[in-house]
């Protein structure tokens, strides 16, 4: 009972002497609360000019608040002389990260590659893209999936860390687009006038003066019924929808305008010859199919 109470004295003794480092400790951790919710704030007002995503600035700012707890808890340890104490709770921490970092590396990799996608200036919300075979409007960059909004309205979710490792094709960062227009003519047709013909339909149709561009036409090859071309022009698109719908109206203009011009486009044809007096006899090529499966 004696060593008990000697010992209780003994930590009484420690107490009332650490009293002044334990009231700093405790100043410490109080100042350092709030420092973090302060840099919590600062944080999220100052990424939030770059970052459009609500769980990404979430994530930046509450590390930031976290680091700042943990160094007013290391300075209110290192005040109260708890050294070796620290050290072990720092290398246990050490292990701990080590095991669950390869418990969760995929979500890990998915998450900080949501984060660098963020901070990405050629790609953000709203942007029309194409990338591992898909197609569409970016709707959202989260912290672990990409989400795609594609033209048949369909939501497409691919994981960050595939965004992060595959070439992506952003329509949205120019806001000029070149069509390609192949087609042909037939052999007895005027090839000078085709091509000012197609020039001319175009340029009244896509202005291309405006756009600071002019119309490509190539005629291409000899093919098997027809002369073939290659004309290409320029819109005013950020989308991939916009390039279709212009490519869809200048092939209508095109026929429109060979049409009316008398000018024709040649399609594959097949011709049947019978032979004079020659009569197809059903019944006989049955029965010779009869004998045949017979032998």
């Amino acid at each position: 009972m004696n060593k008990v109470i000697e010992k209780l004295e003994a930590w009484k003794d420690i107490f009332i002497k650490n009293i002044p480092n334990l009231a700093i400790a405790l100043v410490v951790l109080i100042i350092a609360y709030f420092a973090s919710r302060g840099m919590n704030k600062i944080v999220n007002r100052t990424i939030g000019r770059r970052i459009s995503q609500k769980s990404v600035r979430d994530l930046v700012s509450r590390v930031a608040s976290a680091i700042t707890i943990l160094v007013g808890l290391y300075l209110a340890m290192t005040v109260l002389k708890f050294d070796d104490t620290l050290k072990t709770i720092v290398s246990a921490a050490g292990v701990s990260g080590i095991v669950i970092g390869l418990a969760l590396q995929g979500t890990l990799s998915n998450t900080i590659s949501g984060v660098v996608l963020s901070f990405r200036r050629n790609l953000n919300i709203g942007n029309w893209v194409e990338t591992s075979g898909y197609s569409g409007e970016v709707m959202d960059i989260n912290l672990n999936y990409f989400v795609l909004k594609e033209a048949d309205n369909n939501m497409v979710v691919i994981p960050n860390k595939t965004i992060l490792e595959s070439p992506f094709k952003n329509y949205s960062l120019t806001t000029k687009m070149r069509i390609s227009i192949e087609c042909g003519v037939e052999y007895g047709a005027d090839l000078e006038k085709v091509e000012e013909l197609t020039k001319k339909t175009i340029n009244s149709n896509f202005d291309q003066d405006e756009i600071g561009k002019t119309v490509e036409f190539y005629f291409t090859e000899f093919g098997d019924s027809s002369i073939n071309f290659l004309c290409r022009f320029w819109v005013d698109s950020e989308n991939a929808l916009e390039k279709l719908k212009a490519k869809s109206k200048a092939i209508i203009e095109i026929k429109k305008a060979f049409d009316a011009a008398d000018i024709n486009i040649p399609f594959p044809m097949r011709t049947l010859e019978f032979v004079p007096n020659n009569k197809l006899n059903l019944a006989q090529i049955k029965e010779q199919e009869t004998e045949k499966e017979s032998s």
